[in-house]
């Protein structure tokens, strides 16, 4: 396997497998790389930036924790896939991008088994990982289902339909919300601004962060900290928890997570 000396790390990765081995404290250095190897590449050849950008982290990290491709990530919108294709065997092929015969511009499962549902533009993700969690139910199938949608595409009809269809019957899926503000254009509208004022507040923000410096010194203070601060967004956002955020999350991604686990 040939290492190229700009992206030592990031070209030995063909599959999530190899990224699995790695160690843990190789993984932002790796997000590193990924973000790099995006802007150099995406800003020759054309196709969509800030959506990629924005989910560097989250798909390293989603990566690292699940079994893809026997594990589904669903994406909405396609935008968001970029570093997804990189890490999944399309590396060298992500400058052919939006060209005749080239890679697709969202995921295509024509084009890797790794796509689990074609997908162009937004709000379609939940439905479609409730589906899957629904049908690996019925099958006996144990896999675990993750749709990841922007703030902008939850403010959408079909993503509260099936999270109203989701509620009740709780299907073993997890729902995360990246509300990075990393989108084509500004988001708007009352939602967007209420993620916004209530995760991104500085209050909340200050204390949060110093407490961590401090608690992070005294493991068993800590975990019973972020317990807390778990119930804490349950009680203030219904149907919110950050469970999984430490999996879920690395570098300086700024996901939340809507869980509707049945099992785990």
């Amino acid at each position: 396997m040939s290492t190229d000396p700009r992206y030592p790390l990031l070209s030995t990765i063909e599959t999530p497998d190899d990224l699995r081995r790695l160690e843990a404290d190789r993984l932002v250095p790796l997000a590193d790389e990924l973000r790099q190897f995006l802007i150099q590449t995406v800003s020759q050849m054309g196709g969509h930036f800030a959506a990629g950008l924005g989910t560097v982290e989250l798909t390293v990290a989603l990566h690292y924790v699940f079994d893809t491709p026997r594990d589904r990530l669903v994406w909405d919108v396609g935008h968001q896939a970029y570093p997804h294709k990189v890490l999944t065997g399309r590396r060298e092929r992500l400058r052919t991008i939006k060209l005749k015969d080239g890679l697709a511009p969202f995921p295509n499962r024509g084009e890797s088994e790794y796509d689990t549902f074609g997908v162009g533009h937004s709000s379609t993700s939940i439905s479609a990982a409730l589906g899957m969690a629904l049908a690996s139910a019925q099958a006996g199938e144990p896999r675990r289902v993750v749709a990841v949608i922007g703030d902008g595409a939850m403010s959408a009809g079909q993503a509260f339909e099936a999270m109203n269809h989701a509620g009740p019957i709780k299907p073993d899926m997890l729902v995360v919300l990246n509300d990075n503000k990393m989108s084509i254009s500004e988001n708007v509208g009352a939602l967007s601004l209420y993620f916004a004022r209530v995760l991104s507040g500085r209050t909340y923000t200050a204390l949060r962060e110093g407490s961590k410096k401090i608690l992070r010194r005294m493991p068993a203070v800590w975990e019973l900290a972020r317990r807390s601060e778990e119930h804490m967004k349950g009680m203030v956002l219904p149907g919110t928890s950050s469970r999984n955020w430490a999996s879920t999350t690395t570098a300086r991604s700024t996901a939340t997570t809507w869980t509707c686990w049945s099992s785990t």
